[in-house]
């Protein structure tokens, strides 16, 4: 057996190492090679690219890197490593399944391409959509696969200056060359541009986006706005082809726009939109009805939001309630419930039996009933805007609010300060304290700024007048006297007051404290005089005690200079025109004002003579500017008050306009004149609490649209519950317990009683859970009266068991509700295919949830041109259907019609029904629990949602005013004469009004409630019913 060469190899190992190495860069090339060809070229980690541009940083809005700095290049973001999550979440979040699970309905294999799809791409309108961000789009309920309309476009650049819609572009981008390509995307609003790393939509990734919150938006070819707007630089292969995906939204604002522009990353290039020569279809939509969707692609540019986690909802509704799921709680046996009330005959007041009423008069005879518990179905979110759940009026809630429900609390001592600010707000001033003519002139001549005295300690103590300047006359002070004593008081110029107190505020309120004093030069003093035109009887100047000051009146001199007075607080206005003089650099100490709380500017505190202050009622008398400083004159000023004070500076002399120009720009920056409103953060307050359900009615308000049902008063459902707990468990041997009170209706009648709908939750002693259901009667005493048909007298009352004479329970005869019904929903329609697939799935939906299958769908279909209805029943997984054809236009009454016509069995009951409405899950008890054959029909208000809204965010109101969905036994529809189809042939509006008038004739009831995640959905108008449009698109419309 020969041996190994051992020392052959020992001599020979480096060579063998240099051949291994070799092999193996060999293999590395032809792998490298390999994945050249593919598109997935190797990278290395190298700070800078081939140009030697350093890379940047780029964010997606979020705070999310796109690019990291460190990285090449070459570096796209095929790797797995560079791959984020769109809209900045990852994919454990958005895919329940984790991150290497996508959903199944993710697209993974395109369609054949054909060459000719060359030069276009696949444009999918969603139409009459509010809000500005692609979020909202996802939330249409129709995204992705139902759109308005499918059509094609040539460029990468749309705008067909309309409002309120979204749009998703797709197909396959043909790059011209091999290379690194930028993108960028400009919009107005909001839109996203998505690329896939092939040509499969399960691999698109976000590469850029304008805005996620709908405020975003740019200008056309404004492609660097934003930094989330430009991609990162992207390997791209001429001999391929990359799915692309663009979404937009537009709101009703702006103009509309979306283009997505390109260049090869090189420095100094421009973005140019990507032109027809660049892209190519998806697929050929041409010959496909709009309720084809296998071929629409599905990527996580369609998927991601489209259910955003779950938030707190703002709508009390949306709050789980027993009433939700009571359906699926085994009812009680009629038979143990038979003798448990004695039986009474039912025939209310209000029903309006062979009554002759107006056309669309029977709105006026709907009464609403009343609910216990709450069931929120009051619109509490809406509000805001909306207020007419409150008697007010909506004028006076703006301007006063809900102030006339509170009482606020008064400190000790505030109640004898407010009636005397009362009081002395309604005084007017003495007009003897004012000048005559005969005086002007030689007051004028003596008028000159003299100097303030120094303060003096205690703020009531009299200032003596400071000597005056050469040719200045100053009338000295009058301390202050009683109000009540008699001597007149005669003067030449206004009087003066000290006031020696705090200043009390004009209007209620509480004043702030006096600032503390600071130590300032004295201010210099000024007298005025009144505006001329009053005359006072001449009178000997005898002393007076005078007026007490009215904070913020002034009055406003014509040819004196301004006074340095108190002014109402208003910002500082610049002057038009300044004048030098020798007193403008003279320094003058700044004059000290106090605010006061309510808009009021503090009194000027020169002590000596005080500040003359008079009556705001008084009628010659204008308002006077304060002495303001330089840095308060550069402001802007109220409107009206430049005016007044031109006019009395044209007036004056040159002299003393200049004095008074020059005096403004003397003037030092005052403290403290100019100070905040007091607010006072400890004022309380008393209220009593008020029930704003005591003050509606149960008649029809069709006046407001956010109130909900009536609320029923806690006592008296706990009263008629505890009653027929007692006798049941009297007839029963105490063999049930009262587990809750789940839902109590009560339809009230003043004459003779009150109907009432008990749904009780029961125990059974060594049972389950039971579900009671049923009606009683609450009958006044001492009534009654025969049956309503006059066929069954009432039975002789039993003798009381209530010897006080209170309402004793019955059982109303003939107003029992089956269970096992069977209910027709009878829906006409007319090209709406993505509208009839989504009420389908609804319809499927329910029996899956509720395991009910005694209910069917009638289709009637007026030629449905963009999809096949038939087809479609016979794909939902519905217990039953029917399907019927109708030629000729789209007719509702002839439709709802021929739907009734098609049911055999008449003691069925037939909806009619919408084909947008989303159902609650127990629709259908909700329909069998308020239908009695010959006496009771049901008509539930619906919630319509507004443009942009879902059933998981509502915002809208209940359609008060509308009867178009109505429940009734066929028997009952037949008998009142059905639709009205002479004369709603060709248009509908009313038809429900006019039924609703012929029901209530008949002599039944209807119950009119507010059924809890009841929606309209809200749809665009847009195409329906075969109505052309004046430029027609080149394809189907749904």
């Amino acid at each position: 057996m020969p041996r190994l060469p051992v020392k052959k190899i020992r001599k020979q190992m480096k060579l063998l190492l240099l051949l291994l190495l070799l092999s193996c860069a060999a293999w590395l090339t032809y792998v490298h090679l390999g994945l050249v060809r593919q598109g997935r070229a190797l990278r290395q980690r190298l700070g800078y690219g081939r140009d030697g541009e350093k890379l940047t940083s780029v964010t997606d809005g979020r705070g999310v890197h796109a690019v990291p700095s460190t990285q090449r290049a070459e570096d796209s973001s095929e790797s797995r490593e560079e791959e984020q999550a769109p809209e900045g979440r990852d994919l454990d979040m958005l895919f329940p399944g984790g991150a290497g699970r996508l959903p199944l309905n993710f697209t993974h294999q395109t369609p054949p391409w054909r060459e000719e799809y060359k030069g276009q791409v696949n444009l999918h309108v969603f139409e009459d959509w509010c809000g500005g961000a692609v979020g909202h789009l996802r939330r249409n309920l129709h995204f992705p696969l139902f759109p308005h309309t499918r059509t094609t476009v040539k460029k990468l650049a749309v705008s067909p200056k309309w409002k309120n819609y979204g749009l998703r572009i797709f197909g396959f981008i043909h790059p011209a060359r091999d290379g690194d390509v930028q993108f960028s995307v400009a919009s107005d609003d909001n839109s996203e541009f998505w690329l896939s790393l092939d040509e499969s939509p399960a691999a698109a990734q976000l590469v850029a986006f304008v805005g996620k919150t709908g405020s975003e938006w740019t200008a056309p070819g404004e492609f660097t706005k934003f930094s989330s707007q430009v991609s990162k630089p992207r390997r791209l292969m001429a001999s391929r082809r990359y799915y692309f995906e663009l979404l937009h939204k537009q709101d009703d604002r702006g103009s509309d726009h979306v283009e997505v522009g390109w260049r090869a990353f090189l420095p100094g290039l421009k973005f140019e939109v990507i032109s027809s020569a660049h892209i190519s279809l998806y697929t050929d939509e041409s010959a496909l009805k709009m309720d084809h969707v296998a071929h629409v692609p599905q990527s996580p540019a369609s998927h991601v939001g489209g259910r955003p986690p779950q938030e707190e909802t703002s709508a009390d509704m949306l709050r789980p309630d027993p009433r939700d799921t009571f359906f699926l709680t085994p009812r009680m046996e009629s038979s143990s419930l038979e003798n448990v009330l004695e039986p009474c005959a039912y025939a209310p007041t209000y029903v309006v039996k062979d009554f002759p009423i107006a056309r669309y008069q029977g709105l006026q005879f709907v009464y609403l009933s009343f609910v216990y518990p709450n069931d929120y179905t009051r619109l509490t979110h809406m509000e805001t805007d909306n207020k007419c759940f409150y008697r007010e009026s909506p004028l006076y809630l703006e301007r006063f609010g809900f102030y006339k429900y509170m009482k606020m609390d008064k400190e000790e001592g505030d109640e004898d300060e407010e009636d005397e600010v009362q009081r002395r707000a309604f005084l007017f001033l003495n007009p003897d304290d004012f000048l005559g003519d005969e005086d002007e002139g030689e007051l004028l001549d003596s008028l000159e700024p003299t100097e303030a005295a120094p303060p003096r300690s205690g703020p009531q103590s009299p200032a003596p007048a400071a000597p005056a300047e050469p040719g200045a006359t100053l009338t000295p002070p009058t301390p202050p006297r009683p109000r009540d004593e008699g001597t007149p008081r005669h003067s030449r110029a206004l009087s003066w007051a000290a006031r020696a107190a705090r200043p009390l505020p004009l209007f209620l309120g509480r004043a702030p404290p006096p600032r503390p004093a600071v130590e300032q030069p004295p201010p210099k003093v000024y007298v005025t005089r009144v505006r001329p035109g009053q005359r006072a009887s001449p009178r000997a100047p005898a002393p007076r005690a005078p007026w007490p000051p009215f904070p913020g009146v002034f009055l406003h001199p014509r040819p004196l200079p301004r006074v340095q007075l108190r002014a109402p607080p208003r910002p500082p206005r610049p002057h038009g025109r300044r004048t030098g003089g020798p007193q403008a650099t003279q320094p003058r100490p700044p004059a000290r004002a106090q605010a006061t709380q309510g808009g009021r500017e503090g009194q000027a505190r020169t002590l000596g003579p005080a500040a003359p202050t008079v009556d705001s009622n008084f009628s010659e008398a204008r308002p006077v500017t304060s002495f303001l400083s330089l840095s308060q004159v550069s402001g802007p000023q109220l409107p009206g008050e430049g005016e007044e004070e031109e006019e009395g500076e044209d007036d004056g002399a040159p002299g003393d306009e200049a004095a008074s120009e020059d005096s403004e720009e003397a003037a030092g920056p005052a403290l403290g004149r100019w100070r905040e409103d007091a607010i006072d953060w400890q004022r309380t307050f008393s209220v009593g609490a008020v029930d704003f359900e005591l003050l509606r009615s149960d008649w029809n308000d069709l006046r407001c649209n956010v109130s909900g049902n009536l609320q029923l008063p806690e006592a008296e459902a706990v009263d008629v519950t505890a009653q027929y707990m007692e006798r049941l468990n009297a007839r029963h041997g105490g063999r049930f317990a009262l587990l809750r009170i789940v839902n109590v209706e009560k339809r009230r009648d003043s004459a003779r009683g009150s109907r009432f709908l008990l749904e009780l939750e029961l125990q059974e002693r060594g049972g389950g859970r039971l579900r009671l259901s049923e009606y009683v009667f609450l009958r006044l005493p001492g009534v009654r009266v025969g049956d309503a048909d006059g066929e069954s007298p009432e039975p002789a009352p039993a003798a009381s068991v209530r010897p006080d004479g209170r309402p004793e329970l019955c059982r109303p005869l003939r107003l029992a509700w089956r269970q096992d019904v069977m209910v027709h929903f009878i829906v006409p329609v007319k090209n709406q295919a993505r509208w009839v697939a989504q009420f389908l799935a609804d319809m499927a939906a329910l029996h899956a949830r509720t395991g009910d299958s005694r209910f069917s769908v009638v289709l009637v279909d007026f030629e449905s041109e963009d999809m096949d209805v038939e087809r479609a029943l016979r794909a939902a997984r519905l217990p039953r259907y029917q399907y019927l054809r109708r030629t000729g236009n789209f007719e509702r009454s002839a439709g709802l019609q021929a739907g009734v016509d098609a049911v055999e069995d008449a003691s069925s009951i037939v909806f009619l029904c919408d084909l947008h409405i989303h159902f609650p899950p127990n629709i259908l008890d909700g329909i069998r629990k308020h239908c009695v054959e010959g006496r009771l029909a049901f008509a539930p208000v619906v919630m319509r949602l507004s443009c942009g809204s879902s059933p998981r965010d509502p915002h809208g109101y209940w359609e008060v005013n509308g009867f178009g969905l109505f429940g009734i036994y066929k028997s009952d529809f037949d008998r009142v004469g059905g639709m009205n189809t002479e004369e709603f042939r060709d248009q509908w509006g009313g038809e429900d009004w006019e039924l609703l008038d012929r029901v209530l004739q008949a002599g039944l009831e209807v119950e009119r409630l507010r059924l809890r995640n009841f929606y309209h959905h809200y749809h665009s108008k847009r195409g329906m019913w075969s109505v052309r449009s004046r430029k027609g698109s080149r394809t189907g419309a749904s």
